[in-house]
């Protein structure tokens, strides 16, 4: 049986009747379409109170700070799951068996692989450029070497380009960053973790063998499932905007790979390490706190807080302790980490801070530890980007499961009314 439909009245008009949107978890919605017989549109900035689709991979409980993929609680996967088991409850909906993870794992790895050519491609970019740069030029580039897997039409195309794609994101990520630093980029190693094969292809150099730290590799191991999915954010919504007019995986991510930069979404980890270098020191936090408590959100905008939660980001609860075991592990003689830790000490305990929910967000403390690995800001995002591919991928098959309505939200006009051009030439 179906929910009892929503009767809106409009003054002057006849009701209009609007279907309600069933939800398992959270908010129902209401099918507005109907509006359009009342040349009414809904207006909303930003679509932060508007449902632009259905979907069955993430939750988020703004109010109990809950996040769920596929049910599952995040705190749950992040304990117990290495990437690929994440990578495969949310592309096929439920936990896998040993066998199916172990064909699953196998799959992914036989790809890790890129093509020759990608490492020429380059030489083409500043040795000074930002790795985000070369990241949404390479991943937008698979689509020229992977053009037999282009039909978004056909599922077995779409399964093998999702495959690629996860299998080679570390890769290109690494090569990314070898570029800027002027090293040589590292084969993977498939003989390794994901997350363990994507730290020896950021920090192996060709003259030592790399030696896994198992407290670095579990660190990147969450970072990377805490950043898979995050509901309809800014870059996902990207991703499914792009796909909405049947444009191939690898555009789409590059697209979202262009969402995720900017700093008020994934950048925002870059911006905390920003303001980390600004303090400087331990003594100079005091100061630079009484500056800044004139704009919370600013505060947002530099790692602490989230718009999705109104207390604690569940996220950034698990990350804060891998944190502090990635600080004990690699000692905290670095001045920036000391002003991190001094930063956090303060948003926990401070009524200001606790007042306006500025508690440190995942953001905060993704920069903390890849810091603490070695790896500079710019790489941040990258790091992310990494992670939320997989949620990309998800959302991206999602789509395929049902036929495309492609994106074409309204506008509210607020220009000239018509009016009648006078040529410049007529009016001599």
């Amino acid at each position: 049986m179906g929910a009892k439909p929503l009767t809106l009245s409009l003054d002057g008009q006849e009701p209009v009747i609007l279907d309600r949107v069933s939800a398992t978890l959270g908010h129902d919605g209401m099918d507005i379409r109907a509006l359009n017989q009342s040349r009414l549109y809904g207006f909303d900035p930003g679509f932060s109170n508007t449902a632009g689709c259905q979907s069955a991979i993430s939750y988020i409980d703004t109010e109990k700070s809950i996040l769920l993929h596929r049910g599952y609680p995040v705190e749950q996967l992040a304990s117990q799951c290495d990437f690929l088991e994440v990578a495969y409850i949310l592309l096929e909906g439920h936990a896998p068996d040993e066998s199916r993870y172990q064909a699953f794992r196998q799959n992914i790895t036989r790809h890790t692989l890129v093509h020759e050519q990608m490492s020429k491609m380059c030489s083409g970019f500043r040795r000074d450029s930002h790795p985000m740069a070369l990241m949404c030029a390479m991943v937008g580039a698979l689509a020229a070497f992977y053009h037999d897997v282009l039909d978004v039409e056909n599922p077995e195309h779409r399964a093998l380009a999702a495959t690629r794609l996860l299998s080679k994101m570390p890769t290109l990520a690494a090569m990314s960053y070898k570029f800027t630093i002027e090293q040589p980029a590292q084969y993977p190693r498939n003989d390794l973790s994901y997350a363990g094969n994507f730290l020896h292809m950021l920090f192996a150099i060709p003259a030592e063998k790399y030696q896994l730290n198992p407290v670095i590799e579990q660190a990147m191991n969450q970072i990377l499932v805490l950043h898979a999915d995050h509901g309809q954010c800014a870059s996902t919504t990207t991703v499914r905007a792009a796909g909405s007019s049947g444009a191939n995986l690898f555009a789409c991510v590059a697209a979202g790979l262009a969402s995720l930069w900017g700093p008020m979404h994934g950048g925002a980890n870059e911006a905390s390490m920003r303001m980390l270098e600004e303090i400087e020191t331990v003594d100079q936090v005091p100061a630079f706190l009484r500056n800044a408590k004139r704009d919370p959100q600013a505060f947002r905008r530099l790692g602490f807080g989230n718009s999705r939660y109104r207390n604690l980001d569940p996220r950034a609860a698990i990350l804060r302790d891998t944190c502090h075991c990635v600080l004990k592990e690699q000692g905290m003689s670095d001045s920036l980490l000391q002003v991190a830790m001094a930063l956090e000490e303060v948003a926990l305990t401070d009524p200001w801070f606790v007042e306006n929910g500025l508690s440190p967000s995942v953001d905060f403390y993704t920069a903390v530890i890849l810091k603490a690995m070695g790896l500079p800001s710019s790489m941040f995002v990258v790091v992310a980007a990494v992670g939320r591919t997989l949620g990309w991928v998800a959302h991206w098959n999602e789509m395929h499961q049902s036929p495309l309505t492609i994106y074409r939200p309204r506008q509210i006009y607020t220009g000239e009314t018509q009016r009648d051009y006078v040529s410049r030439r007529s009016s001599k």
